[in-house]
């Protein structure tokens, strides 16, 4: 993994993880696979983690439209801002249908495109409670948490 092998030179594994967390697309997820590769040990992966997976919800959620109007408002992230905005809203149709579940599981579910990013992105879109958001939010990456440190420290574990 290029985050391991060239930022690992750098700073501390756990910086490494922390910052994979952060990241969208990776979040949680790669946190803890790194980790796992890593060796750092799941006790002190998991706070990292989820650390650096709900830093940026509460600025996603407070300040997300505004940036995407911005940025389509300048010819060099037009292009980019309406993609991820459309992309935003072509998933939020589970999240639209029952809100707190919905947005809850859509968090939770490690599968490509979903995430604590993209689940703050359709809350700010939906213009969802920001209270209710960050809640959902909140326990869906508990749940990520729990299958990727089972993935990632148990079967994962015992491959390697």
């Amino acid at each position: 993994m290029w985050f391991t092998d060239t930022l690992g030179q750098y700073i501390s594994r756990e910086a490494v993880v922390f910052i994979i967390s952060l990241l969208p697309v990776l979040e949680c997820r790669g946190g803890l696979l790194a980790a796992s590769l890593l060796k750092v040990p799941l006790k002190v992966a998991i706070p990292i983690c989820v650390a650096g997976n709900i830093l940026p919800i509460p600025f996603i959620l407070l300040f997300i439209k505004k940036l995407l109007e911005w940025m389509k408002g300048t010819r060099l992230f037009k292009g980019f801002a309406t993609w991820l905005e459309n992309r935003a809203q072509k998933r939020s149709g589970a999240v639209e249908a029952s809100e707190f579940w919905g947005l809850i599981f859509f968090v939770g579910i490690p599968l490509p495109g979903t995430g604590a990013w993209t689940g703050s992105i359709i809350a700010s879109l939906l213009e969802l409670d920001i209270k209710k958001a960050v809640v959902c939010e909140l326990l869906g990456v508990a749940i990520a948490t729990v299958i990727m440190s089972i993935v990632s420290y148990g079967l994962l574990g015992m491959i390697l």
